[in-house]
């Protein structure tokens, strides 16, 4: 049981003597990345493997052991970041990574072996794609050299199933820091560290917690929102996932400073691992004194609840997600009062993301200032995004608020794959906008963003080269917004269906210029008149496509032609005369009679009457019949 700070220093002090009593620790990622790349099986044969040559040990055994000895911990981790080359197992305390690793073959024989002599599995390790040059070291290859970790800083490196990891590096310090302060005092800090919700609108957290903590209430609620809706987003995850306890102990200084007795956190139940972790968290820093009364000796009460949501987009805005937690249907209410004034049950209640509130144990551990020495004057701090599309090395990354758009694509992501060129970066998700080569250079800071038409959203980071459409990149991510509506009010009910109708005509071959005036003008009333903010940035990749990349789509509305060759109704099937053989079977198939000609004069088809089924594509023996873009 923890009772006091000296409770959790004591803790950090023999947890940490027990790990170097440790030949060494190896770490396997069970990240969503690598466990889809089988890092579990990579974990359970490494087990095996040294308890077959009797190395295997616990943290408990160390923690009885006097004095060092040769056995290893294999312990599986949390995202590490690296998806692209999981599965991955990183070697402590050296910090050598390596790379996709096969739990078959000679992999993790290799490994042990070169443990047990201070050796490195070279054709494991990072290679530089262009110089083959081996780096060993995780901290020196690039993906994490030009990265700054504050939300993540534990991820992959604590034990997610154990406290006292967590409290060994650092962890519960900015609580007991908290309680030693008056709630007000903690607000002021949040305040003077100025930081902005990191959930996408960039709200001052700080303000939130001001305005609730004013209000005069028998009952307050904090909720974290675990929701992260966003297509290919994995940050929130990747935190619940593999620092949970972050997750808690931000809810505590939060709850402790706005005077609430109770949390939530709403997390998707598409998310199965973090509500386990979560459930497991809660349990365990209940069973060590951390939830529930008397905190610290503080006088100070929290408990937490874990609600699981049904995945609605929509419940990632904080009124739909209050109607979801009170057992309604996920729908946006009208502000305000805003939920600060009156949310859950009607009372005073403050939503922050999972990245949010992973930050503020680490401000009130290391200071205001520490925090705000990252990133911009006007966006302290540091952002995570989920880097995917087609980049040399995707995965979960953190960089300082202020960082280029350059630094991001071309040095922790390497670049463009197969040397093509950079076309755009979506940024935000549904909810975000598209930046183009010209932007390379842009702040990726709120500000910033905002000042070119996109946002930061929660995190989503697509990068595509010149093989991509932009029209169907709008199209999908209105498709997905459409889909996602509530349907509560008619701008977005109705609007984002008009706006998806339009772009689908566009990409089938039937749009016109008159399309292009009319998806702006649908749009801004979409943006002006939507109930929440997910409706009003629902237009954003459209409008922010339309204004950067306006010729490709008078490409496909005027030259019935996609530039990237990627919407299937813009392409026109043609007969090759040179290898075309007359056999008539393309006409024999032809359900429109599109194809005319005979043995001596050459078959075409007629553009006009053409359908695109791909009768005679499929029936022709010479590859005579071509598709061209």
């Amino acid at each position: 049981m923890i009772k006091s700070r000296q409770d959790i220093l004591e803790i950090q002090k023999s947890y940490g003597q027990a790990l170097e009593k440790a030949k060494a620790r190896l770490v396997v990622c069970a990240g969503p990345g690598c466990v889809a790349s089988g890092s579990l099986l990579v974990y359970e044969a490494l087990v095996q493997e040294l308890k077959d040559r009797n190395l295997y040990t616990t943290v408990d055994c160390l923690l009885e052991a006097e004095d060092e000895h040769d056995g290893m911990l294999a312990v599986s981790s949390g995202c590490q970041g690296f998806c692209q080359l999981g599965p991955l197992v990183r070697i402590e305390p050296e910090g050598i990574l390596y790379t996709k690793v096969k739990a078959d073959g000679d992999d993790i024989a290799e490994i042990v072996d070169a443990v047990e002599v201070r050796a490195v599995v070279t054709h494991l390790c990072y290679h530089e794609p262009h110089t083959q040059k081996i780096v060993s070291k995780e901290e020196e290859i690039p993906f994490y050299k030009h990265q700054t970790r504050v939300a993540l800083a534990n991820c992959g490196h604590v034990d997610p199933q154990d406290i006292r990891s967590y409290i060994h590096r650092g962890g519960y310090q900015g609580l007991a820091n908290a309680l030693e302060l008056t709630p007000a005092e903690v607000v002021e800090r949040v305040l003077e560290a100025n930081l902005r919700g990191r959930g996408g609108g960039g709200f001052p957290a700080g303000r939130k917690w001001a305005i609730a903590a004013a209000q005069e209430s028998d009952q307050k609620y904090m909720i974290c929102n675990g929701d992260e809706g966003d297509p290919g987003a994995f940050m929130d995850r990747s935190i619940m996932e593999g620092d949970p306890h972050s997750v808690i102990e931000g809810m505590l200084i939060a709850g402790y400073a706005i005077g609430a007795s109770e949390g939530y956190i709403y997390v998707r139940a598409e998310y199965p691992l973090a509500v386990q972790r979560l459930r497991q968290t809660i349990k365990e820093a209940t069973d060590h004194g951390l939830l529930g009364a008397n905190i610290l000796g503080s006088g100070f009460s929290f408990t937490i609840r874990v609600k699981e949501g049904a995945g609605a987009f929509v419940c990632g805005e904080e009124s739909a997600l209050i109607a979801s937690i009170e057992g309604d249907r996920g729908m946006s209410r009208p502000k305000p009062p805003f939920p600060a004034q009156s949310g859950l049950w009607g009372k005073p209640t403050v939503i922050n993301n999972v990245e949010t509130l992973a930050n503020v144990p680490q401000i009130l551990t290391k200071g205001v200032k520490w925090f705000r020495s990252i990133g911009t004057p006007e966006s302290p701090g540091t952002k995570t995004f989920a880097l995917t599309g087609e980049v040399e090395n995707t995965g979960l990354i953190e960089v300082p608020m202020g960082q280029t758009l350059e630094d991001i694509v071309f040095t922790i992501g390497g670049g463009i794959r197969d040397g093509r060129k950079l076309k755009g970066v979506q940024i935000g998700g549904p909810s975000g906008g598209c930046l183009t080569e010209s932007h390379r250079d842009i702040s990726v800071d709120f500000d910033s963003l905002k000042k070119v038409g996109a946002m930061m959203g929660s995190g989503g980071l697509v990068v595509m080269d010149e093989n991509t459409c932009v029209v169907e990149v709008a199209r999908f991510f209105m498709n997905f917004i459409q889909n996602e509506s509530c349907g509560k009010c008619t701008f977005c009910r109705e609007g984002t269906l008009q706006m998806l109708q339009i772009l689908q005509r566009i990409v089938d071959g039937h749009g016109t210029l008159e399309d292009l005036d009319l998806l702006v003008e649908v749009g801004e009333a979409v943006q002006l008149g939507s109930l929440c903010g997910l409706g009003k940035s629902a237009p954003n990749p459209v409008l922010s496509t339309l204004a950067n990349f306006r010729d490709e789509y008078i490409s496909h509305v005027v030259d019935k032609r996609c530039p990237s060759g990627v919407c299937h109704n813009l392409r026109r099937l043609v007969i090759s005369e040179e290898k075309c053989r007359s056999c008539w079977l393309c006409v024999k198939v032809c359900p429109v009679n599109a194809i005319s000609g005979s043995r001596k004069e050459p078959y075409k088809i007629n553009q006009e009457k053409c359908i695109k089924c791909d009768a005679c594509l499929s029936v022709c023996k010479f590859g005579a019949i071509e598709e061209v873009y």
